[in-house]
């Protein structure tokens, strides 16, 4: 199983350099999994890049992967990540998602570069 962080999500649609690491994850036969933490920020991101119309469009793409939503016992799971790793909220939550579900986290985010369970490509 696979969890994309936002920016993959984001290098991907807008086919940066990064996009073709982010398409194993994102086209893969299993479905991604996507934090509801990752819905709100790629369509914030496209609301304000591409309007409303097309960006419904990116997050109908996204939802047919398997949304997660953040519940108490992942909000506090995130919560003690924070704490032990010193990440960002947002990043807290996503990290905490793939391992409650055993996934992996694609990212391009260089706060997660050597923790296990990531898949780390740096931003060209």
């Amino acid at each position: 199983m696979n969890v994309v962080d936002s920016s993959g999500w984001i290098e991907y649609l807008s086919g940066g350099d990064n996009a073709d690491f982010f398409r194993e994850p994102i086209e893969s036969p299993e479905a991604p999994l996507v934090p509801s933490l990752s819905l709100f920020e790629v369509y914030r991101h496209m609301l304000r890049h591409i309007g409303r119309e097309d960006a419904l469009s990116v997050v109908a793409a996204m939802r047919a992967g398997v949304v997660v939503a953040l519940d108490d016992g992942l909000a506090l799971e995130a919560a003690e990540l924070s704490v032990a790793t010193q990440l960002a909220m947002a990043d807290s939550i996503l990290l905490a998602t793939a391992r409650a579900h055993g996934a992996e986290l694609w990212t391009q985010d260089a706060d997660f570069e050597g923790m296990d369970g990531v898949r780390y490509r740096a931003k060209d």
